[in-house]
């Protein structure tokens, strides 16, 4: 469990990585004259930082929960998964007796296990 909680720290190297590209996007948008490469540009740093902020939220949420949010999504998509295998299994077996409980039979050797 502890070394998810480290696996977390490593978020910070993509994070750098996107804000250094955005910075140098933003850098070169100073230069450029072409309004409709400005909005682009800017358009481009947003979504840098906007992925940046997410690597990073992602990371914070592994350091302070010791769970990755691919762990939390795999036992929530697992759990549901056995909830319906559940409910198909007990459904199977209840309408095996069924049609001798609405018969009014309901002793052993018409019910089927």
């Amino acid at each position: 469990m502890g070394m998810f909680r480290l696996v977390g720290l490593f978020a910070i190297i993509p994070t750098t990585v996107l804000l250094t590209i955005s910075f140098f996007v933003l850098y070169t948008l100073r230069r450029t004259d072409t309004q409709g490469l400005k909005a682009f540009g800017y358009v481009i740093a947003a979504l840098l930082w906007l992925s940046a902020l997410l690597v990073f939220s992602a990371g914070v949420y592994t350091v302070v929960s010791g769970h990755t949010p691919m762990e939390c999504a795999m036992h929530g998509m697992m759990k549901t998964h056995m909830q319906e295998m559940m409910e198909s299994k007990m459904l199977g077996a209840m309408s095996g007796q069924m049609p001798a409980m609405m018969h009014g039979k309901t002793d052993k050797s018409t019910i089927k296990q």
